[in-house]
């Protein structure tokens, strides 16, 4: 039993993600700017590269203070995006992600472990969560949920896309862009938009897929980034082949 007691953080860490994470997913289904975190997330990953190369190694609860700013600034990008661009938005959305990918290849392209560095902001290791990354998610998740309970009308408003860009940012020091887009995206998709139901069955769904790819990647050796995307959709897939697909809908947001 002793030799699991590692493994607390990890599991914590990834239950703490879900409940993060899912609740905003479905905002951002909503308003159809599905690849914003994903921007975001890879200009948060830029500012953590950023603050290594630059030996700007400044944190922030848990979290590289040049990682949030950058994604503070992609989530301000976004928003004038949404402003100007009209049905263009998603293009927008995606040049401003392609320019942080390319930023952080060329940041990272004079060092000899450069190609590790990029591989780990994508797949991440939840595997070696720590302490102040996990009371970090755990408030801002609490936040999160308290917004939803006590002013419901928050995530619809012009405060979401800073809280979104900050819980972005935590979540990637965390577990990684992979992690964080499966995560926003697949259950509020499938659980939410395709069976109608609200955010917390989503976030118990996604909890049963992080918790398999964990199991998973111990047991078998395997990357733990990857297996949680994996994992998430097979999970998210067979709770809608079992309880039957439903009528597809916009996902409640409360």
């Amino acid at each position: 039993m002793v030799a699991y007691e590692w493994m607390l953080l990890p599991v914590l860490g990834s239950v703490l993600l879900c409940f993060l994470l899912v609740p905003l997913g479905y905002q951002v289904i909503a308003r159809g700017v599905i690849f914003a975190d994903l921007a975001i997330a890879q200009w948060a990953s830029l500012g953590t590269l950023a603050g290594t190369i630059l030996v700007l190694n400044q944190n922030f609860a848990g979290a590289s203070v040049t990682s949030l700013v950058f994604a503070l600034l992609a989530a301000v990008t976004v928003h004038l995006i949404l402003r100007h661009l009209g049905e263009a938005k998603e293009a927008g959305i995606g040049i401003l992600y392609v320019l942080g990918a390319s930023l952080a290849v060329l940041l990272v392209s004079g060092d000899p472990h450069g190609a590790q560095a990029l591989q780990r902001a994508a797949s991440g290791d939840l595997l070696w969560a720590n302490q102040e990354q996990v009371i970090a998610t755990a408030v801002m998740a609490l936040l999160v949920w308290l917004l939803g309970y006590w002013a419901p009308g928050w995530i619809s408003g012009a405060f979401f896309m800073p809280v979104f860009a900050i819980a972005v940012t935590y979540a990637v020091s965390l577990a990684g862009i992979y992690v964080v887009f499966a995560t926003l995206i697949i259950t509020p998709l499938i659980v939410g938009s395709l069976h109608g139901k609200k955010p917390l069955v989503a976030s118990i769904c996604a909890i049963i897929g992080h918790l398999l790819a964990i199991a998973c990647s111990v047991i078998r050796d395997v990357p733990v980034g990857p297996a949680i995307v994996v994992a998430t959709l097979f999970t998210a897939c067979l709770w809608l082949i079992v309880l039957g697909q439903g009528s597809v809908d916009k996902p409640e947001t409360g």
